[in-house]
Formats: C-alpha cells, structure tokens, sequence
C-alpha cells in the first residue's frame, strides 16, 4: 500500500478500501506522507468526490486520529449543537442554555472564527475573565451543575482535521461536500455526546451558497451520524442575511443576552427555537410542537439565562453581564452609516459585511491574528425594509481602527438598494 496509488485510485474514481483510506490520514498525521501528496489526493476528491463508505471510512479515520472522550460521567442524556459557520451566527449561546434548562446536557467544543464566519470562542472570550481551556473533568462538573459549557477545542481532539484543514486551507480544497462532512462529524464524533443537532447554513454568507449543496451536506452528515450509531439531525437556516442585527463578538453576546432576557424577538429567535425544539424533540422530550414550546417557555421564563449566568460565572467569567449587558467591552470609535435617499434593501451580501466586520478587528485572516472583542457592525434595516433619506443603515465600532473608510466603503457596497426618489418621481 502507497500513496502514489491511492492518488491514482481516488483520480480515476475508483472506490478505496477503508485501510488506504487509514493509511493516507495516519500517514499524513505522522508526517510519512507530505504536503504535496496528500494535497494532491485532496484535489482528487474535491474533482471526483467519494462514496458514503468512503466518506464514514475518513471520518472514522480522523476521528480516531486523537482522543475520543468518555461521556458516561455526564448525568443524563448528552446533545452537541453544531453551526456550519456564517454571519452574526450566535445560535450556541442561546440553544445550549435553553435545552440545558429543558433537562439535556449540553456539552461543547468550539473554534475561534478564520475569515468571514466568527468563532464562539472569540464571542465568550470577549467576557471579562471567561476561560475557555478547561481541563476536561472541571468541563465535566460545569456540564453535571448546569447542564451547559463551551471550551476550545482540545489539541489531542482530531489532530488530523487540525492538519488536514489547514492543507486543504492553503491549497483551494475546501470546498468539497465530503471533505466537509468528515471535517465536521470526525470532530463531532470525537466528543462522543448521545446525540448531534447540526445546523447547516446556506446562502450569501455561508460555505454552501445554494440550497441544493446545503441538503447535500445536510443529508451527508446525517448518514454519517447513522453509521455511527449516533442520534444526529441536520437542518438547514438561511444565511442570506446576517443572524440578527449584530455582527462582532462582544456585541453579538450581548444580543443574545438581551434574547435571553426576552427583549428581542425576529429571525434569530425564530432560529433559536427551532433549533432547541429540533434537539429537544431528538432527546425523546416530546413531539415537535410540545418541544417548541418547551423551548419558548425556557427563553420567556427566564431559565435558559439562568443557565447562561451559572455557567459563565463557573468558568471564571463575569456573569453580571447577564443583567448589565454595559459590562462587557466596549468601543472607542463608532461610525455610523446613512441612506444617501430614499431607499429599499432589496439584498445584502452578507459575506461582505462579515469582511467588513473583520477589518474593524472582529474577525481575523491568519490564525494567529488578534481579535478586537469591541469591533463590529450593528444594523438598523432588514432585507425588504424602506429607508428614508439620512436615516440610519449600520453603525461600525472598532477601539483597534479608527479610520473606518475602507470597512464603511466595504459594508455599504454590500447593500443592494431599490431607489425610492426616482420611483417616487415617475
């Protein structure tokens, strides 16, 4: 067995057998296999894809490329939540509470943001104190007392995802529905939860741009999940237009602390609900229309933010953000953007605006780039909305970036208008 042929195999389409497929991604983990080599498989898959054998044979394999932890010392049924990434995309701070404050245990590892989507982890480490690398049994006893955590990911936890995405990064291999899948569940599996609610984003601002690819990976993933003998679910959410109004980190925990406390309503709620009711419905809770409203009544009576508070004050955190949302960091420099005339938001890209966000210093090119928690975009339309002349369309807020010319330049080329002045006219 070698690399030169499995390149050869997976070239001419021929299916590989689960050891080629251990050989390639052992080999490539220890370093027996080079970067031009496994990039140049990767470039084979991307042009002529793999079988759902093949593709459960990699994931399987990347999975058991580090630690696959014990859950067993959770006390009760255990549900990860996992986004496909995109704009303003919270989710995880208002889904996990919720269903952790209807009786499922809600344990997570997440990412920091690279690009346009942001990072739950750069979100809560925006909170004063927030520790997000936690030994695993203190992450443990913080699941057991409230039945919620988030932490970075471990660096024993799928050391080839780790190795393998950068690669693939670095050579235009990224956008492969199966490579995708085996990035996400190799990394979901390893937690090792009863269950997986994924939720997979599709439209300007996300990684699957059509509806048709975003099913494709949905259904992908989900029979993945099934051959592992996990509960898993995967739905697709629009990402057409940014998850509320906020785009940035701190000001993105502070929405969905107001969320929480029941001042804010819309597409990201509506989200959020379906969502926890999805998980809810998949732990056994009931039916989709008793989990619906389950999940509601945890948002409205205030359960779900109790479970926010107790978590973030068990991991070092500063949990009086919960009632003063003024605590969290805030920006030395705003910029605000109006309508020019008359105007209808007839599209937003939403890419775009999560470029715009990260040359304010929200997001971050490299990985090692350092996040300003302050930065960030706050919307004051939504698609379809009339805007009248030198009426507000978005603030910008950054402390690192005090010339706003060429994020402001960025975010508003990003609107797509209807001119209302020259309508009214005619």
């Amino acid at each position: 067995m070698n690399i030169i042929d499995i390149i050869n195999k997976t070239k001419r389409a021929v299916p590989l057998s689960d050891e080629e497929i251990t050989y390639a991604v052992n080999g490539y983990t220890s370093g027996d296999i080079s970067d031009y080599q496994m990039s140049a498989w990767l470039m084979a898959v991307c042009l002529n894809g793999l079988t759902d054998r093949e593709t459960f044979a990699l994931t399987k394999a990347m999975r058991d490329s580090g630690d696959v932890l014990d859950m067993s010392c959770i006390n009760g049924i255990t549900a990860d939540k996992h986004s496909t990434g995109g704009v303003g995309d919270k989710t995880s701070l208002i889904v996990g509470p919720a269903a952790a404050a209807c009786g499922v245990y809600v344990p997570k590892m997440s990412g920091k943001g690279l690009g346009h989507t942001g990072g739950t982890i750069d979100k809560l480490e925006s909170i004063s104190g927030f520790r997000t690398e936690l030994p695993f049994t203190e992450f443990a006893d913080i699941v057991n007392k409230t039945g919620f955590s988030i932490i970075s990911q471990s660096d024993t936890l799928c050391p080839a995802d780790k190795k393998i995405y950068a690669l693939r990064s670095a050579t235009g291999t990224v956008d492969s529905i199966p490579l995708i899948c085996a990035s996400i569940m190799s990394k979901k599996l390893a937690m090792n939860t009863d269950m997986l609610m994924l939720d997979v984003k599709c439209g300007s601002g996300a990684f699957m741009k059509t509806n048709l690819d975003a099913r494709r990976l949905a259904d992908l993933m989900e029979r993945v999940g099934d051959a592992a003998g996990k509960k898993c679910r995967a739905i697709v959410t629009d990402m057409d237009s940014p998850l509320g109004s906020c785009i940035g980190n701190a000001i993105e925990v502070k929405e969905a602390i107001e969320l929480l406390q029941g001042k804010e309503k819309g597409k990201l709620y509506d989200v959020c609900i379906e969502l926890t009711a999805n998980l809810l419905e998949l732990a056994g809770k009931g039916t989709f229309g008793e989990c619906m409203h389950m999940a509601e009544e945890a948002v409205s009576s205030g359960r779900a933010l109790e479970v926010l508070r107790k978590t973030i004050e068990l991991q070092g955190g500063d949990c009086r953000i919960c009632d003063d949302v003024s605590l969290l960091p805030q920006p030395r420099f705003s910029h605000e953007i109006r309508a020019s005339r008359d105007v209808e938001i007839v599209a937003v890209n939403t890419e775009e605006l999560g470029m715009a966000s990260l040359l304010l210093g929200a997001g971050r090119l490299k990985k090692d780039d350092a996040i300003d928690p302050t930065a960030g975009i706050v919307l004051d339309f939504e698609v379809g909305d009339k805007i009248s002349m030198d009426a507000p369309l978005m603030t910008l807020y950054s402390t690192n970036c005090s010339d706003f010319s060429e994020a402001a330049l960025r975010a508003y080329n990003a609107i797509t208008f209807r001119d209302l002045t020259a309508t009214a006219l005619t």
